[in-house]
């Protein structure tokens, strides 16, 4: 890797001594930066985070496995002096086997060749192959002798932000990528004009739209921290009031209570004289 790179960086110095005009003319040399186009391409970040949660999948079940693995070996241990010499080689074997499949699923899914290494190539790829149509497109009509990517191997001990390309071929990307998107007419003249804009405009208005997305997040964020204020007075308000009720309805129950405790105590006092009344009578009579 390190031959190529200085065999490039011979050839651009050849190139720039060895022909007198374009000497005096100067080469053109522009430089793209692959990861931040990556990131900043949207399919490219929704695929990237589908796969990101394919691989906590996939750890999550090593992960478990190996527990398995783990606890066999704490039985084997505690059970050791009650097996035979042929049940604890048996057990052992169990362990090694085990072992040898989450061994082997871990390549399948993250080894060099694995279900991880296959699908970023195949995430990647794309857009990739994207980047190099376009770098081709921005370099003929910017008139640029070579373009080199900022985050391969090659060593870039200076850059100059001015040759950095990054920003054109994004723009050029998310512009195709809208045009697929177009379904009506007025979204078609909307894309014309947006597409009308240079890079350095684009970033200024793609600035502009997330201070603004940024405020509108900060707004609501605003509001929703309001409605769980208002909703926790709410709640705290209806709470004292269902206390307030509780209590008031234990009140009011207490003085019916009393009020009929009362009542029934003068019925029995009524009865009362009426009882001696009548065995008055009857002591008289006899």
């Amino acid at each position: 890797m390190k031959t190529r790179v200085l065999l490039v960086i011979t050839t651009i110095l050849w190139l720039a001594v060895s022909n007198s005009a374009e000497a005096q003319k100067g080469i053109r040399i522009g430089y793209i930066d692959m990861e931040y186009i990556l990131e900043n391409v949207p399919e490219y970040n929704e695929a990237s985070a589908d796969l990101e949660t394919k691989v906590q999948k996939w750890k999550v079940e090593i992960e478990a496995e190996l527990k398995v693995v783990e606890q066999m070996r704490k039985d084997l241990n505690n059970e050791r002096v009650l097996l035979t010499k042929e049940l604890i080689e048996e057990r052992e074997e169990d362990i090694f086997f085990k072992e040898k499949e989450i061994l082997e699923y871990q390549q399948k899914r993250f080894g060099p060749n694995g279900d991880l290494f296959i699908q970023k190539k195949r995430l990647v790829q794309p857009v990739q192959d994207q980047v190099f149509i376009i770098v081709q497109e921005v370099a003929k009509s910017g008139k640029y002798d070579f373009v080199f990517d900022k985050s391969s191997d090659m060593v870039m001990l200076y850059s100059a932000d001015r040759y950095d390309i990054s920003d054109k071929v994004l723009l050029r990307i998310n512009r195709a990528s809208k045009r697929k998107q177009v379904n009506s007419r007025k979204e078609k003249k909307a894309l014309e004009r947006e597409e009308k804009r240079n890079s350095t405009q684009e970033k200024e208005v793609t600035d502009r739209e997330k201070n603004v997305s940024k405020k509108q997040a900060e707004r609501e964020q605003l509001l929703e921290e309001r409605k769980a204020a208002r909703d926790s007075i709410r709640a705290a308000k209806k709470k004292e009031f269902e206390a307030r009720r509780a209590k008031l309805l234990e009140t009011q129950k207490r003085k019916k209570d009393s009020i009929k405790g009362l009542k029934e105590q003068l019925e029995k006092q009524k009865e009362s004289p009426s009882n001696d009344e009548g065995e008055t009578e009857g002591n008289e009579d006899n």
